[in-house]
Parts: C-alpha cells; structure tokens; sequence
C-alpha cells in the first residue's frame, strides 16, 4: 500500500503545475488546461469531503425513512416515495435533507458558489 504521496496530494500537485503552465499556451489550449485544473481540483475535493457528505447524507436519509442502509438505497427509496406521493414538501424534515444534501454536494462541485444562508 502507498502511503504517499495521497491521491488528494498527486491531483492538488498536477493541478497546480497546470496552472504554472497554462500562460504559456495558446488560447485554446490555456482553456482546456484550466478546465483540466478544475476537474482535478473537484476530485481533490471529492477525495477530502466525499465520504464525510455521503455518511451525513446516510444519516439524515435514515432518519427521514425511518430506517438505515446505503446511500444508494436510501435515495433510490427517497425518489420512490417522492414518485407515488407517499412523500413531498409537507413531509416534516425532507425539505431541510435534501437541502443540507445539496449543501454538501455544493462544496464539493462548486466551492464558490454562494447560496443562501451562507
């Protein structure tokens, strides 16, 4: 097992090389580099925050159905109920899950993103 360097730290370090680079290139190509460098940065933040998102989102998916499981099946569940209505916006607690779900996410595909209430 590899312990270093960490996958966070090999995408943070290809990423800022990419930065270092891209004034040097054509227009073109200084816009794939920076999309390139933004990719690398979201799986950086992926690596960092995922698992803590997932494990909260489990969590407040448990509580709002009234059982545990996976984050898959806990969301395949969610739609489910949604879809035939044995759910919706009056359900007490949906709307505050669903957005502290998307609140993670947000800080992981896009940091800079200012909702409300941040």
């Amino acid at each position: 097992m590899i312990t270093h360097p960490k996958p966070e730290e090999l995408t943070e370090a290809v990423a800022r090389w990419i930065e270092q680079i891209r004034p040097g290139l054509d227009p073109r190509n200084a816009f794939l580099a920076r999309v390139a460098a933004n990719a690398l940065a979201a799986v950086g933040r992926e690596l960092a925050q995922g698992e803590a998102a997932k494990a909260a989102a489990v969590e407040r998916l448990s509580d709002l159905l009234g059982h545990g499981g996976t984050y898959e099946g806990l969301t395949w569940e969610l739609c489910e109920r949604l879809r035939d209505g044995g759910m919706d916006a009056a359900t007490p607690g949906l709307l505050a899950a669903l957005r502290a779900n998307v609140v993670d996410q947000l800080a992981i595909d896009q940091p800079g993103y200012r909702h409300e209430g941040a």
